[in-house]
């Protein structure tokens, strides 16, 4: 008898135990209509404040656009990177990738005051910003996707792994494929979603090498780049270059065009087209704008998919910029 009762017992304890592991996947798969009826009004309350602000300042779409970057290359899509430094917690708005240069943070305020106002407590940091970004991009003419949501706020943040993780603009081909492979992107995502330079600027400071020293560039490109960006470290390092010099404020395939003509801005831009396994990426993709929107649309989906907070895990924030 007492055998039974403890064969029961145990059949009982896995029983739950399964039921709960079926619990945690379906809470921790993210879906396009989470927020259907706990905030009808979700995408078009973002999309109204993101396109006021990129009417006004057309840069600010590639902002946003890095920022949810940036955000899910750091422990995953989970809004840590909106923590702004106070007394006794360090965040990752100043980690070198970040320093000086990540901007919006202001308009995901704005847009976080107007979800609040209409479905208090409801929707997280993180999922606007992945909404944003896709806005963002779609305002400047890119392609459109369906968001996935149901994130949860981080309560903490690393700068340590902001400054180890984040790609950067000194990189090589392998340095950028192992990168992106470590948070579970193909190195045709990584080439898709490089297209993001199409849009917003870089500084000097991270371009100046390459318009001097290297070889493998256009000889009219670098005098025009050099003209902003003195050869000095330390002067001019501010200055901003569009990262297509065609269209800065478009969101297109000229960046890949650049690429084939030698015209990257960053090392890692032309690290992209420099005889090496992606060149048939980039030439494909400078030939069908077809082809890179789809596959920009898709990478970024995939990319919202890393490691986000689900289910009872973290929180969801008030205020952006602080845990509650």
């Amino acid at each position: 008898m007492a055998s039974n009762q403890l064969i029961a017992i145990l059949v009982l304890v896995v029983t739950l135990v399964f039921q709960s592991d079926n619990i945690n996947v379906v809470e921790a798969q993210l879906t396009t209509n989470f927020y259907s009826t706990s905030c009808p009004n979700l995408l078009s309350t973002v999309q109204s404040t993101v396109k006021s602000a990129v009417n006004s300042q057309p840069r600010i779409g590639a902002s946003i656009l890095r920022l949810f970057f940036h955000d899910c290359f750091v422990n995953g899509c989970d809004g840590s990177i909106l923590l702004d430094d106070i007394s006794g917690f360090t965040g990752e708005q100043n980690a070198n990738p970040n320093r000086n240069t990540a901007r919006g943070f202001n308009v995901i305020d704005n847009i976080k005051t107007a979800v609040e106002n209409a479905c208090p407590g409801v929707v997280s940091c993180a999922d606007i910003l992945a909404i944003a970004a896709r806005d963002s991009v779609v305002l400047l003419g890119g392609p459109n996707w369906n968001v996935k949501v149901g994130r949860r706020d981080a309560r903490t943040a690393s700068q340590a792994a902001a400054n180890n993780n984040i790609p950067a603009p000194t990189f090589s081909l392998s340095q950028l494929i192992s990168s992106f492979s470590a948070v579970g992107l193909s190195t045709r995502d990584m080439v898709a979603l490089s297209g993001a330079h199409t849009i917003g600027q870089s500084s000097c400071r991270n371009f100046r090498t390459r318009v001097y020293n290297e070889t493998n560039i256009n000889a009219a490109f670098a005098t025009l780049r050099q003209r902003s960006c003195p050869s000095t470290a330390g002067s001019g390092d501010g200055n901003l270059a569009p990262l297509d010099v065609n269209s800065a404020t478009s969101f297109d395939n000229s960046y890949f065009k650049n690429l084939v003509a030698q015209r990257g801005l960053l090392h890692s831009d032309q690290e992209l087209f420099n005889g090496g396994s992606t060149d048939s990426i980039v030439r494909g993709y400078s030939t069908n704008p077809s082809s890179f929107s789809s596959d920009f649309a898709a990478a970024m989906i995939k990319m919202g998919d890393i490691s986000p907070l689900t289910g009872s895990s973290g929180e969801i924030r008030k205020v952006c910029g602080r845990t509650n």
